[in-house]
């Protein structure tokens, strides 16, 4: 059962091909994986989900292939209790998929194909604005176009709808097209791409941040894995401590961070306090194999949280 869009979810459905193997293969090298599994992902999705199970009304913007892949998508959607409308399969195209190789260390490298995610367009949010006009927040990714990207975040300023947008994955873009938005959420290797600079240390980090800022960027949270997350704006830098877990799958804390983060926000609690939760909401999606089922029920959050609030 849906309810009320608080938050309005334009991005990427993928479904995740996940291998886990002790180590990541050499040129040429053929190895025996010891696990695998089929899960729903696209940082789109993965974010609505992550905000539908800490409690927000969630609508997504999407589109599908015209297969079995795309059918149990929009169902998934369905399942969690997100408003799917706008989530349409385009005929002879397939559902994007996203192969994901984790080893011993818990880290992971992904090779996402697009399909159809390609194929949503500016017209596309111009045909789903029942659901943007009644949204207290707009969440992107870089996994469509972003000619759709920049379009939404034009409508969105336009109606006053606060934006969140996560370049991932890191592509060439003129920042200046993304004028007026309110949070840019880049990982360490997402900023390091597009600023040119490394991101090694909290001081390097803090630069780097700082100089997204100038670019334009209203605010930015540069997340920085166990190192926590750097929250960077005219008015100064402040680094968030990360909260300490054992990690088992580390796919998808991104996605969890912002769509946690959004709730947060979007339900009135104070920005650091927002991002300090959403750090601890996205360890904890570590402790569990897989993307979406890895996220955590605002209910069991909510203990964790009242039990680590004063420790990290």
């Amino acid at each position: 059962m849906t309810v009320p869009a608080s938050i309005v979810v334009v991005g990427s459905c993928n479904v995740d091909l996940t291998t886990f193997t002790d180590r990541f293969p050499e040129a040429g090298e053929t190895l025996f994986g010891t696990r695998f599994h089929l899960g729903f992902g696209g940082k789109g999705a993965n974010q609505a989900v992550a905000a539908r199970r800490c409690g927000a009304g969630v609508s997504m913007v999407a589109r599908v292939g015209d297969d079995l892949f795309g059918e149990a998508t929009i169902r998934n959607l369905r399942d969690a209790g997100i408003d799917a409308t706008h989530v349409r399969a385009v005929p002879g195209v397939s559902t994007g998929v996203a192969p994901i190789f984790v080893d011993s260390t818990s880290q992971n490298r992904i090779i996402v194909v697009k399909g159809a995610n390609d194929c949503l367009r500016p017209g596309d949010v111009d045909a789903a604005m029942s659901a943007m006009d009644g949204a207290g927040c707009v969440v992107l990714q870089f996994e469509v176009p972003l000619e759709t990207v920049v379009h939404t975040v034009r409508v969105a300023r336009a109606r006053r709808i606060p934006t969140i947008v996560n370049p991932a994955p890191a592509v060439p873009v003129d920042l200046s097209t993304l004028a007026g938005i309110d949070y840019f959420v880049p990982n360490e290797t997402e900023a390091a791409s597009l600023t040119g600079l490394p991101v090694r240390t909290d001081e390097q980090a803090e630069r780097c941040a700082k100089s997204l800022v100038d670019r334009g960027v209203g605010r930015v949270i540069l997340t920085l894995g166990e190192r926590g997350a750097l929250v960077a704006s005219g008015a100064g830098v402040e680094l968030v401590p990360a909260f300490k877990v054992d990690s088992t799958d580390t796919t998808g804390a991104g996605d969890a961070f912002i769509g946690s983060f959004a709730t947060f926000l979007m339900e009135g609690i104070p920005e650091l306090e927002a991002v300090r939760r959403a750090n601890l909401y996205a360890a904890l999606s570590t402790t569990a194999v897989g993307t979406q089922r890895s996220f955590w029920a605002r209910g069991d959050f909510d203990r964790e949280w009242a039990r680590r609030a004063g420790r990290s």
